[in-house]
C-alpha cells in the first residue's frame, strides 16, 4: 500500500497523508521498492550525514567557548535534508530554513566556506552581518532568507512562477519545520501555488517540536500533509530519518513539477535530538526516555547498516577511518577560519553602498576615526 501510493500521481491527493511512506528501516533493511540510488551516490551522501552531525556538535561547543553567536543545531535531521538535494538537479533552486545545514553541505558549499560564516569573519561573503545560520550561496542556488518563520515560503513559490512565466525548466524547493505551518505566510504560498500550479515543492522537517511546542498542540489535523489537500494538490508523509523514502519521494515531486503538474507538500517525520538552539534547554518540555527512543531511528547509523550488511559498500574499518578524517577536516577549518580578522569597519558603508551617501561618509569617517583613537 505504501509503495502504491506514491505510484498513483494525481489520484493520491490526500492518501499518502495518512500512511507514513518508508524504504528503509530502522535496522537498515530495504522493506519497500528500492529507488536504485548508486554506490557512489550513497558514500557522498553517508559521508555528507557523517560530516554534518560531527560540525553541527563541533559548532555548539565552539558556541559554548564564546566564539561564535547563537547556533542552530540539525543532529538528528541529515536524511531529510541531504535525502531532499539528492533528488534535485543543478537547475533548481533552494529555499532553505535555518536548520538545514546538511541541506547546505549536500548542495555543495565547501566546509571552509561554511566555517567561515559562523564565525562572521572577513572571508564570510556576507561579512558576518547574517545570523550563522542564515545560509545563503547564490553559486549554489541557495536563496538568502530572514529570521521570521517560514517568510521565504511565499518567496519559493513566487520565484518558481517567475521562472514558469519565463519557460526555465526549473523547480524550488522550500524548508520549514511544523512550527511553519501554523503561520500565515504557509497557508498563503500553499494557496499561490496550488492555484497556479508553481513548480515548487513545500518540505516540511517535522521534529515534533516548534521550540517547546509539541505537534500535538500546533494542529488539530491528522498530519501536515493532510493540509495539501485544502490547496488543491498532493500531499504526501515520509519517514524523515531514511534517506531513501525522503529522496524518492522528493525526486518523484520534482519530476511531477517539472512537468509542470503543479506542487507537492512533503512532511518529513524526524526529530531534533538537541535543543533548539544554543539558547535553549530540552530538558524543560520533553523527557529523556523521549529522546532516547528517537536515537533508536537515527539515520546516520540505519544508513551505515545497510552499507555495511545489505550493500557491502562498506566496512568499520573504513567508517572509523572516515570519522577520524572528518574530524581532522574539521578542526582545521576551524583552525584556519581563526586566524583570519574580522571584517573591516568600512564594509559597513562601502559593501551596501556604491556611492556612499555624503551623510553617511561623513558620518562613518566620524566613527572610524574615534575607533581608532
Amino acid at each position: 500500500m505504501q509503495s502504491k501510493t506514491l505510484e498513483m500521481g494525481k489520484k493520491s491527493i490526500g492518501v499518502g497523508a495518512e500512511e507514513t511512506f518508508q524504504i528503509l528501516d530502522t535496522n537498515g533493511k530495504i522493506i519497500g521498492q528500492d529507488p536504485k540510488i548508486s554506490t557512489d551516490l550513497l558514500l557522498q551522501a553517508y559521508r555528507n550525514m557523517v560530516l554534518t552531525r560531527t560540525l553541527d556538535e563541533k559548532l555548539i561547543s565552539l558556541q559554548r567557548q564564546g566564539r561564535m553567536g547563537t547556533y542552530v543545531s540539525c543532529s538528528g535531521q541529515e536524511a531529510s535534508q541531504i535525502g531532499a538535494v539528492m533528488a534535485l538537479s543543478k537547475e533548481d533552486w533552494i529555499f532553505p530554513m535555518y536548520r538545514d545545514m546538511g541541506m547546505i553541505i549536500q548542495a555543495g558549499v565547501s566546509l571552509k566556506q561554511l566555517v567561515n560564516r559562523m564565525l562572521g569573519n572577513a572571508e564570510d561573503e556576507a561579512l558576518g552581518r547574517d545570523l550563522p545560520n542564515l545560509y545563503a550561496w547564490k553559486a549554489n542556488k541557495i536563496v538568502s532568507f530572514a529570521a521570521p518563520i517560514a517568510s521565504h515560503v511565499p518567496v519559493a513559490a513566487g520565484f518558481a512562477m517567475a521562472a514558469k512565466s519565463r519557460k526555465e525548466n526549473l523547480v524550488t524547493i522550500a524548508t520549514f519545520g511544523d512550527g511553519a505551518t501554523s503561520s500565515g505566510e504557509f497557508h498563503v504560498a500553499m494557496n499561490f501555488a496550488g492555484v497556479y500550479k508553481a513548480p515548487t515543492i513545500f518540505i516540511c522537517e517535522n521534529n515534533q517540536y516548534a521550540i517547546s511546542v509539541p505537534v500535538s498542540e500546533q494542529t488539530a489535523s491528522d498530519s501536515i500533509a493532510i493540509k495539501a489537500s485544502a490547496y488543491g494538490f498532493e500531499g504526501l508523509k515520509v519517514d524523515g530519518n531514511d534517506l531513501f523514502a525522503v529522496y524518492a519521494t522528493v525526486k518523484r515531486a520534482v519530476e511531477k513539477a517539472r512537468r509542470g503538474e503543479g506542487p507537492t507538500l512533503i512532511e518529513c517525520l524526524t526529530y531534533r535530538l538537541g535543543s533548539h538552539s544554543t539558547a535553549d534547554d530540552w530538558k524543560k518540555y520533553r523527557s529523556g526516555d523521549e529522546v532516547e527512543s528517537w536515537k533508536r531511528r537515527d539515520p546516520i547509523p540505519r544508513l551505515k547498516d545497510y552499507l555495511i550488511n545489505d550493500r557491502k559498500a562498506w566496512s568499520e574499518d573504513e567508517d572509523s577511518k572516515l570519522r577520524l578524517g572528518v574530524e581532522a577536516e574539521i578542526s582545521q577549518a576551524i583552525a584556519s577560519a581563526g586566524k583570519i580578522p574580522p571584517p573591516e569597519l568600512k564594509t559597513l558603508v562601502t559593501d551596501a553602498y556604491s556611492s556612499v551617501p555624503r551623510n553617511l561618509e561623513e558620518q562613518s569617517k566620524e566613527l572610524f576615526e574615534s575607533m581608532e583613537s
